[in-house]
């Protein structure tokens, strides 16, 4: 991404021309649904402009009237991900945030694949409002300057980066392997001493309970009280 020009970033560039009228006609939502079916099912390897053709019960010509690029279809899929992150309605700034980034979190493990593609750039509709809400809310709070960026990238980075990590972990699921990473764990006691004995893989506090504490302990960090 590196050296990639601004014309190819999807949200940068000007939108094709709508396809003709079909009697059941295409459009950007419909193929943005199958695709977030598809990317759920199978993941973001096996996404080919093909296959979601075949979803569709179109050809792979109908699609780019729509969508340049598989990558279009890509930023696409995450923006919609974004989308479904309800933005809080009245409420004290650190309840909001709060709201917000638990709910921001519990979107991506929705779709563990979104998580692999948050190196794209996240100019999208929707995630551009919710990080314009989060500001907001943090302006609301007192926070401005370099305060206010800092927060913002912190407590965004803790979301996307618990997500992530969450979601390898939850692909783990199985009981039958966990036991056997809690043994490798165990067994190397010599090197991993304090890891062996904190219960930290032995199934306590649950992931989604541990992501709240520790965002209780962050939002405590960029200044947002709890409520009095």
């Amino acid at each position: 991404m590196d050296d990639e020009r601004a014309s190819d970033v999807l949200w940068l560039r000007d939108r094709p021309e709508p396809a003709p009228r079909r009697a059941e006609p295409l459009s950007v939502a419909r193929i943005v649904t199958a695709a977030v079916a598809e990317l759920d099912e199978h993941g973001v390897e096996r996404l080919t402009m093909r296959r979601l053709a075949q979803r569709l019960d179109v050809t792979s010509t109908a699609l780019y009237w729509h969508v340049r690029t598989k990558e279009d279809v890509l930023d696409l899929a995450v923006d919609h991900v974004l989308g479904e992150v309800p933005i809080p309605g009245e409420a004290g700034p650190r309840p909001a945030v709060r709201a917000l980034l638990v709910d921001w979190r519990a979107a991506m493990l929705r779709h563990p694949w979104s998580s692999v593609l948050l190196g794209r750039p996240l100019l999208g509709p929707n995630v551009l409002a919710r990080i314009e809400f989060l500001q907001a809310t943090l302006v609301r709070a007192g926070l401005s300057g370099v305060e206010l960026n800092t927060a913002t990238k912190l407590l965004s980075n803790v979301v996307i980066g618990t997500a992530m990590n969450d979601s390898s972990w939850r692909r783990l699921g199985d009981p039958a392997v966990m036991a056997e990473v809690r043994a490798f764990i165990g067994g190397r006691g010599d090197l991993y001493p304090t890891l062996g004995s904190s219960g930290f893989l032995d199934g306590g506090p649950t992931d989604d309970e541990l992501f709240e504490r520790g965002l209780d302990r962050v939002l405590d960090a960029v200044g947002l009280s709890p409520p009095a």
